[in-house]
């Protein structure tokens, strides 16, 4: 009988589901071995999987976002767990001395005005699979789920900024004041040369977010600090492009062109 070839297209998705089901398994037994093994090898202490294992998904509930160890607490009262103030501190520097989180810094700015800026960190992992694991989130729930996936591409920009910030040399921090104005990121080098990026997976909250790009611009004083190097967009879309008020449009992809 004469055997007729699969069409490609079926092939192609076969192979990326293929890839998918061992990516999530990776990402699972990673959280497994951090859970089990790792967190209690950071101290010496040895602490509970289960405890540990519903701390991390707290922690990735609230990725991309300002969670103070009362809100981690309160999220895991509500989800049926119970952990102290101290041993979710315990935890998380744990969890830190393993990098498994590395959370985003505020940036100190100098402003125009006396705005009091906010100086908590947002809570981040040094790989936001680890989050997608924890959360058990799925390529298809997340297609269902645009928060939960907004909020893990924003921590995927973030990790990947972080890399070609600190090859040469730099950081990245997060803005947020009091009067409610927020950058995803501000990319700083050691000379002092500075840029803004916020993160949107597409195109429907360009203005939006080049509304707060333009408006950081003109807080921050330049009397004391150099004007941005660039502002930009980081999105999940195809093309790169500037726009007419001189803020780039850029997909995740490009970042390492």
């Amino acid at each position: 009988m004469e055997k007729h070839p699969s069409p490609p297209n079926y092939k192609a998705k076969h192979r990326q589901t293929t890839k998918s089901i061992i990516a999530l398994a990776t990402a699972a037994d990673y959280l497994e071995a951090i859970a089990n093994e790792d967190i209690s090898k950071a101290d010496g202490i040895e602490k509970d999987p289960r405890r540990v294992k519903a701390l991390l998904r707290s922690i990735s509930r609230n990725i991309s976002g300002v969670a103070k160890i009362a809100t981690l607490v309160n999220d895991l009262s509500t989800n049926d767990e119970t952990l102290s103030h101290v041993t979710v501190d315990c935890y998380l520097k744990a969890l830190e001395k393993i990098f498994v989180l590395e959370d985003l810094p505020a940036w100190s700015a100098k402003l125009r005005s006396k705005t009091a800026l906010r100086t908590t960190a947002k809570r981040h992992f040094t790989d936001p699979s680890i989050a997608a694991a924890a959360l058990q989130a799925t390529p298809k729930r997340l297609l269902t789920d645009f928060n939960t996936f907004g909020l893990l591409f924003e921590s995927l920009c973030i990790r990947d900024l972080r890399i070609y910030a600190e090859s040469l040399g730099g950081h990245v921090c997060h803005y947020r004041d009091k009067s409610g104005l927020e950058i995803d990121a501000i990319i700083q080098l050691p000379d002092g040369r500075w840029g803004g990026a916020e993160v949107k997976m597409g195109a429907g909250e360009l203005d939006k977010a080049c509304q707060h790009l333009l408006k950081l611009a003109q807080v921050v004083d330049t009397d004391k600090m150099n004007k941005p190097s660039f502002m930009m967009v980081l999105t999940g879309t195809e093309y790169a492009f500037q726009m007419k008020n001189g803020i780039w449009v850029v997909p995740l992809g490009c970042l390492k062109n």
